[in-house]
């Protein structure tokens, strides 16, 4: 494992300046150019989520926040969960943003352990609010559903910054067990106030052993259920000799179906 994707050279290189202004409010360093309008509004609703219940903000508190009006907001987004998905493609954005090319011949497992990790610093501006919103949509399943939505297309985007596919029969598996074990890493790293972030790497090194050996198990399933799908499709073939009657019509009517 590499120095910058291992815990351990994360420890010692104290990797990440995000994390080093953990402390510092969310929104853009002084002197920043002026963020667009997409950009102000999750820094306002971040600044807001970070000093009051999730609950008790309004969109219309978010268009002030973000010296926008309600017309302009609506324009970029319907909703506060939407904001929300606007800042997990802000987050994409950094992470993708970022060179790669270092990790080429390391194993996945440190890739994906990079990766992650650079989102973790990513979104450390914004951990205080980010708890807040945890806690408050732990009891909203709708919203959860929605967010979980939202991840399976950022996450989609991490597999692939690692080298990761995300196609063919386990990919769907593949991807939405990223998004439940990244979740895990997530509720550790919120309550992680170490700046060398020990317990949220440790169990982020676990959640990604883990999901190794589940997708190992998953496909020597697969493999060993090929022979009985073979002969489901078989028989289900057999039980409509209409279409198969049709199939041949066409190859017979269309030459080049037989190149």
């Amino acid at each position: 494992m590499s120095e910058s994707a291992s815990p351990k050279g994360r420890k010692a290189a104290g990797k990440g300046t995000a994390r080093d202004g953990a402390a510092k409010e969310s929104g853009p360093a002084q002197g920043a150019p002026k963020l667009n309008p997409r950009e102000a509004a999750v820094e306002a609703l971040m600044r807001l989520a970070a000093e009051q219940p999730w609950n008790d903000i309004e969109i219309g508190d978010v268009a002030r926040e973000a010296d926008l009006t309600l017309a302009d907001l609506r324009e970029f987004y319907p909703s506060k969960g939407a904001i929300l998905g606007g800042l997990a493609r802000m987050i994409d954005r950094a992470v993708l943003a970022e060179d790669n090319s270092d990790l080429a011949d390391e194993p996945a497992r440190e890739r994906l352990f990079d990766v992650l990790m650079r989102r973790l610093d990513a979104m450390t501006p914004y951990k205080p609010a980010l708890r807040r919103i945890s806690y408050a949509l732990r009891g909203d399943p709708l919203s959860m559903l929605a967010l979980n939505g939202v991840m399976l297309n950022s996450h989609r985007y991490m597999l692939a910054a690692a080298g990761i596919d995300t196609e063919g029969p386990l990919g769907r598996l593949k991807l939405q067990g990223l998004v439940i074990a990244f979740a895990r890493v997530t509720e550790t790293w919120l309550e992680d106030d170490d700046p060398a972030l020990a317990r949220t790497m440790a169990r982020l090194d676990k959640e990604i052993r883990n999901g190794e050996r589940f997708m190992e198990r998953a496909e020597d399933a697969r493999r060993l259920t090929a022979p009985f799908r073979a002969l489901g499709r078989a028989f289900l073939d057999r039980r409509r000799p209409g279409r198969r009657d049709a199939e041949r019509r066409d190859e017979d009517s269309d030459p080049a179906a037989a190149i």
